[in-house]
């Protein structure tokens, strides 16, 4: 796959699809590489005639790798003081880099899917440049208000707790554990493949310094919830009602704050992409993407 220059780093990034087609630039979420999207969802949206731009972003998978330590708790605490943080980088600079991507593969307008830090990040991208995208699809993500519910405590420390093992076996198992506890409840995975993708991903790249980077940025960003008021491309929101990462709250909030959202929920779906639920999901989506192309 090849890289691209953009925001003055390089992006990892795949096309699919026929070049005449409408783009779907798709932003996935906290520390999950290109490859993490469902080869069924892809394969549908391909199907209703779309082309798809994925990549990584920064400190993940193949694109540029940044450095700095960081401080997760202090980015969060800095936050709710409203005091500005030493971060590394924002989401604000990684919403920049997808409108660079876009740029350098000269692209002036795409629908935009993203998922949990992928839809933060496409809220801003939506917000600062709207006039580059078409149709948003927010699935699993957040405002960032802190009025909003969070994940318990032990979830938490889940997520954040790093192995310092360099036996891949263990690295696996553990990267595993934390995928299938966020998953749904109502449509568990398949062990043995959720397992194989996590092997892929950690051979392809493990970066777990990125990872951390990546959710003080989450943490650390200024609040963006004057900035969602300012949407106006027809915006679907989906998240799932047993999400233990970011609860359901946070997509009523979403839809409470963008004008003229539109907004679905699924009983039983957790914070992934179950297979049993991708038509349902897929179809919801590319009607909205018709309706906003109808809007445009």
């Amino acid at each position: 796959m090849p890289k691209v220059a953009a925001n003055g780093i390089e992006l990892e990034y795949e096309l699919r699809g026929e070049e005449s087609a409408p783009a779907i630039l798709l932003i996935m979420g906290l520390g999950g590489q290109l490859i993490r999207w469902p080869v069924k969802f892809c394969e549908a949206l391909l199907a209703a005639g779309y082309r798809l731009i994925l990549f990584d972003n920064r400190d993940i998978g193949l694109s540029t790798k940044m450095s700095g330590r960081v401080s997760v708790v202090s980015a969060a605490l800095r936050n709710v003081v409203g005091l500005p943080s030493q971060l590394p980088y924002t989401l604000e600079d990684m919403a920049q880099d997808a409108r660079g991507l876009l740029d350098a593969l000269g692209i002036a307008r795409a629908h935009v899917i993203g998922v949990s830090m992928g839809g933060m990040i496409g809220q801003l991208l939506t917000a600062r440049f709207g006039e580059r995208v078409g149709g948003f699809v927010s699935m699993m993500s957040t405002s960032g208000s802190l009025r909003l519910p969070g994940p318990s405590w032990d979830l938490r420390l889940s997520v954040l707790k790093r192995t310092a093992s360099a036996d891949r076996a263990v690295r696996i198992e553990r990267m595993f554990r934390v995928l299938r506890r966020i998953a749904s409840p109502a449509y568990p995975p398949d062990e043995a493949v959720l397992r194989a993708l996590v092997a892929r991903e950690l051979d392809r790249a493990d970066h777990p310094a990125g990872f951390l980077r990546q959710l003080a940025a989450i943490l650390g960003t200024p609040s963006r919830l004057n900035l969602l008021t300012q949407i106006r491309n027809p915006t679907l929101i989906l998240h799932g009602e047993s999400d233990p990462l970011v609860p359901v709250a946070a997509a009523h909030d979403l839809k409470r704050r963008i004008p003229g959202a539109e907004l679905q929920t699924f009983p039983g779906m957790g914070h992934d992409l179950p297979m049993a639920l991708l038509p349902t999901l897929t179809a919801r989506i590319i009607a909205h993407l018709r309706r906003a192309e109808g809007v445009a």
